[in-house]
């Protein structure tokens, strides 16, 4: 399913950047100053990684490092999925979807132009908030009145397309076209 909307026109133009040599507590507290969930990090004007807060916790904390000891660097993700500017966004969510992340640097050229987030997608396509569904891990989903059969509309998660009713076929959500 195409949008219409470029991964430009939904990405983060300036995404805030830092040093591989800033230790994490640096990054902690600029991503609470600047209410980001990512960090870009570059070395000079190249690309070399992102740092996420799921990376300060899964990669640091829980190891005990030192928050101003331990270096970007040493807790960034260097092998990073990037995407064109000129896709499509709905291209950038199965690519989201597909490595289970919530950032996706944009190169044009070999250079980064921009940063797409999860956030960013949604506020242009609200209605592609069901591809993403089935990713979300729901605590106590037994306690909670998730409709397990019929929902509304959304995206067949078999053939890709809007429908206005999806129907639960083995845990996933397809239209009835798909389903017969």
């Amino acid at each position: 399913m195409k949008t219409g909307y470029k991964v430009c026109d939904a990405m983060t133009e300036k995404p805030v950047t830092i040093s591989p040599d800033a230790t994490i507590q640096e990054c902690a507290k600029i991503m609470s100053e600047r209410h980001v969930g990512a960090l870009v990090i570059k070395n000079k004007s190249q690309l070399v990684g992102i740092i996420t807060e799921q990376d300060i916790v899964r990669k640091s904390v829980i190891h005990a490092h030192h928050p101003a000891k331990t270096k970007a660097f040493e807790v960034m993700e260097k092998n990073m999925h990037t995407i064109e500017p000129e896709k499509d966004i709905f291209d950038a969510l199965l690519q989201m979807k597909e490595w289970n992340i919530r950032h996706l640097p944009v190169v044009a050229e070999n250079e980064m132009v921009g940063l797409l987030t999860l956030k960013d997608v949604l506020k242009i396509e609200p209605q592609l908030f069901d591809l993403l569904v089935e990713k979300f891990e729901l605590r106590e989903e037994e306690n909670k009145p998730v409709n397990n059969f019929h929902t509304k509309e959304g995206i067949c998660q078999m053939c890709g397309k809007y429908s206005e009713e999806l129907i639960s076929r083995d845990n996933t959500f397809v239209c009835y076209k798909c389903n017969e």
